[in-house]
C-alpha cells in the first residue's frame, strides 16, 4: 500500500477522497461513473482503481452498484480530507484560485500530514477564522459566496 511520497500515493488519495466526499453527499455505494466524473477519469480506469483499493482493503466493491470505504480506507481518507481542506483553504485564500478544491485533491497525496497541520494552523491563525467557520458539513472551506 503506497504512503506519502511513495509511487501512487496521490492517486490513491485523490480516488479515497472522491469516495470520501460522494459518501457525505449521497448513500452508498458510489458508482464507479460518479467517481470517475468527480476525477475527471474513464470510467474503465476508475473500475480498475476500485479494483486496487479493494485489493489493498480499503474498498468493498459491489458489482452494478458500486464502492463503499471499508473502516481502514474511511480512516485514511479522513486523514487525507484534513489535508486536502487544508491546502484548499491555501489555494482559495493566499493563491486566489477558482479551481481550489481541484487542486487540493490532486495535492492532498503528496503533502505529510505535519505539514498540513502547520499549514492549517498558520492559516486559520492568520485568518483568525474559529472553527466553526472553517468548514462546511464536509471540511471544505466556504466559497466566498457562502
Amino acid at each position: 500500500m503506497a504512503h506519502v511520497g511513495e509511487p501512487g500515493s496521490a492517486r490513491t488519495a485523490r480516488y479515497l477522497l472522491a469516495l470520501y466526499i460522494a459518501e457525505h453527499r449521497a448513500s452508498p455505494p458510489i458508482s464507479p461513473g460518479r467517481i470517475a466524473e468527480m476525477l475527471d477519469r474513464s470510467p474503465a480506469a476508475t473500475t480498475e482503481m476500485l479494483q486496487r483499493l479493494a485489493a489493498d482493503g480499503l474498498v468493498a466493491r459491489e458489482p452494478y452498484e458500486g464502492a463503499t470505504l471499508t473502516d481502514a480506507g474511511r480512516e485514511r481518507a479522513e486523514a487525507l480530507h484534513e489535508t486536502y481542506v487544508a491546502l484548499s483553504w491555501f489555494f482559495r485564500d493566499v493563491l486566489d484560485l477558482d479551481a481550489h478544491e481541484r487542486e487540493a485533491m490532486e495535492m492532498a497525496g503528496l503533502v505529510s500530514p505535519a505539514v498540513a497541520e502547520r499549514l492549517a494552523h498558520l492559516l486559520f491563525e492568520d485568518l483568525d477564522v474559529d472553527a466553526e467557520a472553517r468548514s462546511n458539513d464536509l471540511g471544505v472551506p466556504r466559497t466566498r459566496a457562502e
